[in-house]
């Protein structure tokens, strides 16, 4: 069942019964529906304490007003901490693991741990370039010569699935993530941080993921055979035993 949080602005649902030291961010495109497998009780484990939150402009979390980077979402989040119990883990997937590591490097003392899964995090090599139609139809819409209208069609052809998908202020989000550099708040991250990563992740390879812990202070990697890039919900368990092996 659907809660509110962070005075009415955000939504989320509650795991558990006691004060809750699970913080589940979800990714890109996703909701906090990703997590019950994490988070949920099982025929032989009881929940979680925990809350999976819908991040603004997802699911049923309504859209920042303004096209915010992960440091300013972090900044939105970062008093629901104050509600919570003491030494939180923070589970991040995707775009929920880049508002984790800021997070985390605000608040460090209410932070026990991260378990990051599938985030683009340090990027590998050169971003690719968009494609030359799709350059010109640019610059010509940016010189007023063809319409925004022809542009959208282009931008439909030539951008990626998320950049298609994403509507308003969340393309600009989406634009603005994507270009972020997440090297300086890894290496401010003085909690331990897990990388529970699948072997088959076609979005944000393992190599992703074996350059991000060689930033932290503490860190480890957990590589899960057979598994792509949904990790929440092709391995829940192994989510789940990280944020249990870092409780307070």
């Amino acid at each position: 069942m659907l809660s509110g949080y962070l005075q009415g602005r955000a939504f989320g649902e509650r795991f558990g019964t006691s004060p809750p030291w699970v913080l589940a961010l979800h990714g890109w495109g996703r909701s906090h529906a990703d997590f019950a497998g994490v988070l949920a009780a099982t025929h032989d484990q009881q929940a979680l304490d925990a809350i999976a939150l819908d991040l603004p402009g997802f699911g049923a979390s309504p859209a920042p007003e303004e096209a915010w980077g992960a440091k300013e979402y972090a900044e939105f989040v970062r008093p629901l901490l104050d509600e919570m119990a003491g030494g939180v883990v923070i589970v991040g997937h995707s775009f929920g693991g880049r508002v984790a590591v800021e997070l985390a490097a605000m608040v460090d003392d209410k932070v026990a741990a991260l378990v990051l899964t599938g985030v683009p995090l340090v990027r590998l090599g050169q971003p690719p370039r968009p494609r030359v139609r799709y350059r010109i139809v640019r610059s010509l819409a940016g010189a007023g010569i063809v319409s925004q209208g022809r542009l959208e069609k282009a931008r439909q052809r030539h951008g990626s699935r998320d950049y298609r998908e994403a509507r308003g202020v969340m393309r600009d989000v989406l634009v603005r993530v994507a270009a972020e550099d997440y090297r300086p708040a890894l290496a401010a991250v003085r909690c331990p941080v897990e990388f529970v990563w699948g072997e088959q992740d076609t979005a944000v390879p393992l190599a992703v993921a074996r350059a991000a812990l060689n930033l932290t202070a503490e860190g480890r990697l957990t590589v899960l055979p057979g598994v792509g890039h949904f990790v929440p919900a092709a391995a829940p368990a192994a989510l789940r035993d990280a944020a249990v092996r870092y409780r307070r």
